[in-house]
């Protein structure tokens, strides 16, 4: 079964709909997916969590089926601390006030705001293969311009890399996801038929874009507020990535998190790429169950 026990629901958050799955009983824990997928990455993960956590797992702002902004020349609505806010307020509405974090990719980048903007909330973070935002941009040379293209290619001005992705979505995921080279069978049938069903849906490329216009203007002034006021993640993260990617080699990232951090920063390397949740989740298990407290 997929996601057996958990229910499928949307909710409104201040006028927006959100899609999310959520099951399970204890403690709340919320999980947050990247690009350019769905809540549906945590098929495999989020079942066994339940058995021990709440498990909330939304769709993301302007992913999934989750409501998609229109783009702003501010790129205002796709900022982490605005899609941070949304999942505040959406927790809360479920009723907690604190909880703890796995996100992987874009919605770690959400997570990291969540935590900076939040601390009373967050009681303990997981970051799936990413570091800061602020690093990749400050430290980019060919190597990451080659490797992370598309950090900079889907940040064009609208709609020049939308009308690009939309000629033909199935085409754009595949090769955006076999940068660590996978066939089409990686993904669960029913995990890829969200991705692509989702990326059909009206806006939801054009948010995908904003995201990433979003993370090379109005996120970079945030962090580097965030950074200048000496703000750290204060509770305690975990940093896991994938030993077959680009993170590890780059960076060492446990080291780097700890210039962000005020709390306890612990991690590794995960044997898989960069979708660390469907290519290692007993690993990722292995390492949630250790770290997060019932």
């Amino acid at each position: 079964m997929f996601f057996p026990g958990f229910t499928l629901e949307e909710r409104q958050v201040a006028g927006e709909t959100v899609r999310l799955r959520r099951g399970g009983k204890g403690p709340p824990l919320l999980l947050l997916h990247g690009n350019p997928q769905t809540h549906a990455m945590w098929h495999k993960v989020a079942p066994a969590l339940a058995e021990r956590f709440t498990v909330i797992c939304p769709d993301i702002r302007g992913y999934g089926f989750s409501q998609s902004p229109p783009p702003s020349a501010d790129h205002a609505a796709h900022s982490k601390r605005d899609m941070a806010r949304q999942l505040l307020q959406l927790m809360q509405g479920l009723g907690h006030d604190r909880f703890q974090v796995l996100a992987h990719d874009r919605g770690a980048r959400v997570a990291h705001r969540l935590a900076l903007d939040a601390p009373e909330a967050v009681q303990r973070l997981a970051v799936l293969d990413i570091v800061p935002t602020i690093e990749h941009f400050e430290r980019a040379d060919m190597a990451f311009a080659l490797g992370y293209y598309h950090w900079f290619w889907l940040a064009q001005p609208h709609d020049l890399p939308e009308r690009m992705i939309l000629r033909d979505v199935e085409d754009w995921f595949d090769l955006h996801t076999s940068r660590e080279p996978k066939d089409r069978g990686f993904f669960h049938p029913e995990a890829r038929a969200d991705y692509l069903a989702a990326l059909r849906q009206p806006g939801t490329v054009a948010s995908i874009c904003e995201d990433y216009r979003a993370a090379a203007s109005i996120d970079l002034d945030h962090d580097r507020a965030s950074r200048a006021a000496g703000e750290k993640v204060a509770c305690p993260l975990l940093v896991l990535w994938g030993a077959k990617g680009k993170i590890g080699t780059w960076y060492a990232p446990v080291e780097l998190w700890q210039r962000y951090a005020s709390g306890p920063v612990t991690g590794h390397a995960v044997s898989s790429g960069h979708y660390l949740a469907e290519e290692a989740p007993g690993e990722v298990l292995d390492a949630a169950r250790g770290f997060f407290q019932q």
